[in-house]
């Protein structure tokens, strides 16, 4: 048996952690991919055994064509769609789903594994708990999501949708942070440190996660397709449509409506890219000999790289009209963001005292 104290152990548990990371990085780019292609309404049933295996014969497929052809998105966008075309489609919600079905295997087995082997600590068991939840509870939303688009709409809803993603960035997110707090990080940062930047962290990631959240709605309405012009929207730096929908019902309006979310989703970009800025100006204010500020130091240029591709990204995403690669690489991006602010937060709020096990 094994420790779950003894380094390997804590070695096996990390390695386990950030493959779940790196699986549920893949699965939201692939989500990307069947959302971009419209492919995500392809699959109309959710079977999660029999599911696992596609179409072998050429009835099976026209099985699910024919379950497909009863949609709104197939009446009224796909009707042209043979057989053939329909496979396009398919395969890439199917890989999305197969890659669901593969998370909760990796998570699954090798927990079994390293509590028969005593390789994990009863906390860490604890914090599995949390992730099988969210991971059973992303499924769930992934297909509450996909049913709001098979009934009278021809795509899904934007809440749901944003519900669906901020459950797959959660869910990353608590993952990586588990595992961060089994890695030691290489300085300690001085308390005095800490107070200073803090906070700045928590900013950091909120404004972040909401700007992700802002990005799905952008994403589920379309609002990509339209004031396709930058800096200004259109001829005006606030489109006449953002007035007008606020006069009329409020914030409700911005964000159910196309003008409003991509208004929300620009100018949200801008104050992303100004806080981090200002994190990376005061960060080099600290003096190299202070405990921790290199590594700090650290975590901000990368931040500061990593929102600047993001932001030049969104520009060319919406100035070519959301092109396949653009808008799945912006996507990823994102992701990258968050997991920057996601470090930076944890190695200012546990450098200064003990990182639990």
């Amino acid at each position: 048996m094994i420790s779950s104290e003894s380094p390997r152990s804590k070695a096996n548990v990390i390695t386990w952690l950030l493959a779940g990371c790196a699986l549920i990085f893949l699965m939201v780019i692939v989500g990307g991919i069947t959302r971009l292609t419209g492919s995500g309404l392809s699959i109309t049933q959710w079977k999660v055994v029999t599911g696992t295996i596609p179409p072998l014969t050429e009835q099976q497929w026209v099985h699910e064509f024919e379950q497909y052809s009863q949609t709104p998105q197939f009446n009224q966008i796909n009707s042209h769609f043979g057989v053939e075309e329909f496979k396009s489609i398919y395969w890439w919600e199917y890989i999305h789903r197969l890659i669901g079905r593969l998370i909760g295997i990796v998570f699954l087995v090798p927990f079994i594994y390293f509590i028969i082997t005593k390789q994990i600590s009863r906390t860490m068991i604890w914090k599995s708990m949390i992730l099988f939840f969210m991971g059973g509870l992303q499924g769930f939303v992934g297909w509450y999501m996909v049913k709001s688009g098979l009934v009278n709409e021809p795509s899904v809803s934007h809440y749901r949708l944003a519900l669906h993603l901020s459950t797959a960035f959660l869910t990353f997110g608590l993952t990586f942070w588990f595992a961060l707090d089994l890695i030691a990080h290489k300085e300690q940062l001085a308390d005095s440190i800490v107070k200073k930047f803090r906070a700045g962290s928590v900013v950091i990631f909120l404004i972040v996660f909401l700007q992700i959240i802002l990005g799905a709605f952008v994403a589920g309405l379309d609002a990509g397709f339209v004031y396709n012009t930058f800096p200004k929207m259109g001829e005006t730096w606030i489109a006449e449509a953002v007035p007008y929908v606020w006069n009329k019902d409020g914030f409700r309006g911005l964000i159910d409506s196309l003008a409003g979310v991509q208004f929300l989703h620009r100018y949200m970009a801008y104050l992303v890219l100004a806080v981090i800025v200002l994190g990376i100006l005061k960060s080099r204010k600290l003096k190299n000999e202070e405990s921790g500020s290199r590594e700090l130091k650290t975590c901000y240029n990368i931040l500061g790289f990593v929102v600047l591709i993001q932001f030049l990204l969104g520009v060319f995403t919406l100035i070519y009209k959301v092109p396949v690669t653009l808008g799945v690489i912006h996507q990823a991006t994102a992701f990258l963001l968050f997991a920057a602010s996601i470090y930076l937060m944890h190695f200012i709020r546990y450098t200064s005292s003990q990182i639990p096990h």
